[in-house]
């Protein structure tokens, strides 16, 4: 059978497949639809068998089931379910009907009407999936009529709005929209009814129980099968805890001293807090959705790299090298209403939500912050000019000071070397007897004031001073034995050396005078007893360090640090401790000179010394002076005085204190020295033209000629002529460190006969 003619064009028109077959399963006839469904082109499936259209595992059972249909009543089958077998392999399910017609010829004939059931049921499963979407929801899914008439009400709607949805079917919705909210949504339900979709936005919903709630809703059209617009389907969201907690976090942000500011991928502002609004001067609604860049003018780069790293850490000042460090704030400047410009530092960090990175800025106002950095600066810069000035005048202070003091020593030595000598001579010839006796009164009143013009010129930097290297524990070694005497049983004396120390620059008798003067002092601070500590240690001076100590410059330092456990000191006595004159001792029990003479050593050393001290607990003196890779020489011992004879060698005296230049002379006479005496340096330069001269002993300070320039007319005239120099103040044949020239020897005033016998023969003795 062929389907030809019209009936055959009407069978290949049919939207189901026909495929007509004979008792013993041969395809007499197929139309279109059937050849498209199975995959096989026109005209192929004529002549096949109807099992070639069924999977193969369904085959046997097929020609008995036909069978059976065919041999009894087989009256019409309606939509049974079949699986059906494409040319290419595949199965798909397909509905069935059959019917059995016997044909003239007594043939039996079944007709098979085949349709794909894929789309039906695709359609249906899709719309029992969406059925349980919407009624599984915890969203509200409402539709509503182009009246705005309830069409269908899910679970959710129901426990957002508290009305069942037989309650609310076929009403007007309106019924949960405040009333004061009804013109606005009418307005959005009407745009929908044009064809155009509302994205989610913020509204208010009235509930069963009377009360507003915040929702976000989304609307859209409602279609029918015909794509017609038949009314409106909403979906809506309670977000009035996310409301609440937003509120809250807006609540913090405002109460955050700093401005707060979200920059969205786009770099427009979506996030202010209220000192945002304070720090810009502008209100929060004129802030939202502003450029960053019209805010910070160069804060853009740090915003910048956060959302290029899509929040990955970053350093904020993306202007800083890879050689600097990070920093968590980086200096900008910030625009606010009228152009005016704000210094800030931003600090910037990533936030991921569901519309994308954004940025929270942090920016904190610096004006207050630089002004009070410049005002430190300000009053730092003034604090160290003021400490500048007084250190010049506290200098001022000491040269004035150390001018009067040369002064008074020259003329004040001069008086005690007349003085002692003369003393001497009484002692010497009238030994034994009562004047010798008050004689030696006389000379011990003359050391003492001998003692004091030197600790006045020590500390005015005046003093002579010889220094060598030295070993600092030798030292302290050999002032202890002496200091284990003089300081009492009460006190506890502990020495403490580190071995190994490097030499340091110094002159040996001052720093035992150092000491003494120190250990001394802390004896008067523990009437009752204590413990003294005298340690010795090399320490390392970095340049933080030394900016610390005025005048310290960095290196390595030998460490002197005389500690005691005494009544201490307050701050203001601290301050004054090193200045002259200054006591906290009873009138008549201190100079004030001693801790100042320390300080004079000390610093025309090349060291510092500092005081801690707290009161009721004790004072530390820490001294530092600079090591030296010279190593440190013993002294050679000397020969005694006595028995020193000048053999007629020829002295020459020049002075021009007529009391000192006699008692001079006599002594000299007295010990066996050929002696020639002057005034002053024209009558000096007569006689050595007259007189060969052996050594030219002279005073430094003469009027008219000094001893320096004297010497040298001498030395022209006699070129082997030794020259020794005998002074009470005797800085212009100093250097300006205080030490003396390597060509030029000194005999400190006032001295003693056998000081002078034993400076003469050492001159005598020395290689020119």
């Amino acid at each position: 059978m062929e389907s030809t003619g019209i009936p055959g064009l009407l069978l290949d028109t049919a939207p189901d497949a026909i495929i007509v077959s004979r008792s013993d399963g041969i395809i007499t006839m197929a139309n279109r639809r059937a050849h498209d469904m199975f995959g096989y082109p026109a005209e192929h499936l004529l002549g096949r068998v109807i099992e070639d259209l069924v999977p193969e595992e369904e085959r046997p059972g097929h020609p008995g089931q036909r069978h059976a249909y065919l041999s009894g009543a087989h009256p019409p089958l309606r939509r049974l379910p079949l699986r059906g077998l494409r040319r290419d392999g595949t199965v798909f399910p397909v509905e069935v009907s059959l019917s059995a017609v016997a044909a003239p010829d007594g043939e039996m004939y079944v007709t098979a009407v085949l349709r794909d059931d894929t789309v039906q049921r695709e359609a249906a499963r899709t719309r029992s999936l969406l059925a349980s979407i919407v009624q599984s929801s915890h969203d509200a899914i409402v539709t509503t009529d182009l009246d705005g008439r309830v069409l269908s009400w899910n679970p959710g709607a129901e426990a957002l709005y508290g009305h069942p949805a037989a309650d609310m079917i076929g009403r007007s919705i309106d019924g949960i929209i405040p009333e004061e909210r009804r013109s606005d949504e009418e307005q959005l339900r009407r745009m929908v009814r044009l064809g155009g979709r509302v994205d989610r936005y913020r509204s208010t919903r009235r509930t069963a129980a009377d009360d507003i709630i915040a929702v976000s809703t989304l609307v859209s059209p409602l279609l029918d099968e015909r794509g017609t617009i038949v009314g409106t389907t909403s979906i809506t969201r309670d977000i009035s805890d996310r409301e609440r907690a937003e509120a809250r976090v807006q609540a913090i942000l405002d109460a955050a001293p700093d401005a707060v500011l979200g920059v969205a991928e786009s770099g427009e502002v979506v996030l202010v807090n209220a000192e945002a609004e304070r720090l810009f001067g502008l209100p929060r609604h004129d802030l939202l959705h502003m450029s960053v860049k019209s805010l910070l003018l160069d804060g853009l780069p740090a915003v910048s790299a956060v959302l290029r790293t899509g929040g990955d850490s970053t350093p904020l000042d993306s202007q800083r090298s890879q050689d600097e460090p990070d920093q968590r704030w980086a200096t900008r400047r910030a625009v606010g209403r009228g152009g005016r410009e704000i210094p800030v530092d931003i600090a910037c960090s990533a936030l991921h939500t569901d519309s994308g990175v954004v940025v929270v800025a942090v920016v904190r106002d610096v004006t207050e912050r630089l002004a009070a950095e410049e005002e430190r600066r300000r009053l730092h810069e003034e604090a160290d000019r003021q400490r500048l000035e007084a250190r010049i005048q506290q200098a001022q202070r000491l040269e004035s000071l150390g001018q009067l003091a040369g002064g008074i020593a020259h003329d004040f030595n001069n008086l005690l070397a007349v003085i002692l000598n003369y003393a001497s001579f009484i002692v010497e010839d009238a030994a034994g007897t009562p004047p010798a006796v008050d004689a030696e009164q006389i000379a011990r009143a003359a050391r003492r004031g001998s003692d004091l013009t030197h600790q006045l010129l020590a500390f005015a930097r005046r003093e002579v001073i010889r220094p060598r290297p030295l070993n600092l524990n030798t030292v302290v070694t050999e002032v202890h034995q002496m200091l284990m005497r003089s300081l009492g049983e009460h006190i506890a004396l502990t020495v403490l050396t580190t071995a190994g120390l490097p030499s340091v620059m110094a002159d040996p008798g001052q720093l035992e005078q150092v000491l003494v003067n120190l250990a001394v002092n802390a004896r008067d601070a523990m009437p009752t007893g204590g413990r003294l500590t005298i340690d010795t240690a090399l320490v390392d001076v970095d340049a933080e360090h030394a900016a610390a100590r005025s005048g310290l410059s960095a290196g390595r330092y030998v460490r002197l640090r005389v500690s005691d456990t005494g009544t201490g000191m307050p701050r203001e006595v601290i301050a004054k401790a090193f200045e002259p004159f200054f006591t906290t001792k009873p009138s008549g029990q201190g100079t004030g000179l001693g801790l100042a003479t320390v300080y004079g050593i000390i610093t025309q050393a090349g060291g510092t010394v500092q005081i801690y001290s707290e009161p009721g607990v004790g004072t530390t003196f820490t001294i530092l002076l600079p090591a030296t890779d010279v190593e440190a020489t013993a002294n050679a011992p000397e020969d005694t005085a006595a028995g020193l004879t000048g053999h007629g060698a020829t002295v020459l005296v020049v002075e021009d204190e007529s009391a000192l230049r006699e008692v001079t002379c006599r002594i000299l006479t007295r010990g066996g020295y050929t002696v020639l005496a002057a005034d002053g340096g024209d009558e000096a330069l007569r006689l050595a033209a007259e007189n060969p001269v052996d050594v030219l002993l002279t005073d430094v300070i003469m009027p008219n000629m000094l001893g320096r320039d004297l010497a040298e007319a001498v030395r022209s005239r006699w070129p082997g002529t030794k020259v020794l120099f005998m002074s009470g103040y005797a800085q212009p044949v100093l250097t300006t460190h205080g030490t003396l020239s390597a060509d030029v020897h000194l005999l400190e005033k006032p001295f003693t006969s056998a000081e002078l016998m034993r400076a003469l023969h050492d001159e005598l003795r020395a290689k020119p």
